[in-house]
């Protein structure tokens, strides 16, 4: 049996896997926590095959969990489950650690079969990112100048578009003020733009695209 704890702020969301697995043959769902903060607490006291998690989460986001997690438990698959697109967080996440990354658009049976493979030790992608990483083209599209940026630079990009000042940022992802003015720096060269306005903007057309 495949135990599962999932990581989401959503009722709706939890009650739907608690439904959906309730009488699976195969898979348990053994917990539900609200918080990036909560999952270290839970995995410590409870054995956890796999975890699924939204990346926005409060207290710590999920990309910054996962990465911790991984540290500690390195056993433990954690597939990301959001609505985020694909093209930009699928590569990020995967990078961190993940074993995985479903849209929250997917179907019930999509889900079952990334729990399945991800327990097994092997990495869930659609169909669509698969052929996306596959996809060889010359031209610069907003996707392949994204693929470009590290993972932490897409963590400090998505913080940033959120309203975070570079002080909560640090707070959050664990770093120096002097740090994260790097990343921004970075992002700067990276996404070509001059200020931070349309730097934030750049990274919302991106969730777009």
């Amino acid at each position: 049996m495949i135990k599962v704890l999932v990581v989401d702020n959503h009722p709706i969301v939890t009650t739907g896997f608690r439904l959906l697995f309730e009488n699976h043959q195969n898979i348990q769902v053994i917990g539900f926590v609200g918080s990036g903060v909560e999952i270290f607490e839970f995995v410590r006291r409870h054995p956890v095959d796999v975890i699924i998690s939204e990346i926005d989460l409060p207290e710590l986001n999920g990309i910054t969990a996962l990465r911790a997690i991984k540290k500690e438990h390195n056993n433990i698959k954690i597939i990301m489950f959001s609505y985020h697109p694909e093209e930009i967080y699928a590569i990020s996440t995967i990078k961190a650690g993940a074993s995985g990354y479903v849209s929250k658009t997917e179907s019930i049976e999509v889900i079952e079969k990334a729990i399945i493979i991800a327990n097994k030790g092997d990495i869930y992608l659609s169909e669509k990112m698969l052929k996306h990483f596959k996809y060889d083209d010359t031209k610069k599209s907003r996707g392949r100048i994204y693929k470009r940026l590290s993972t932490r630079e897409v963590e400090v990009l998505k913080l940033l578009s959120s309203g975070k000042k570079n002080k909560e940022i640090a707070l959050e992802l664990d770093i120096n003020e002097k740090t994260v003015s790097t990343y921004k720096a970075r992002l700067f060269k990276k996404l070509n733009v001059t200020n931070l306005i349309d730097l934030v903007n750049q990274g919302k057309q991106m969730e777009l695209t």
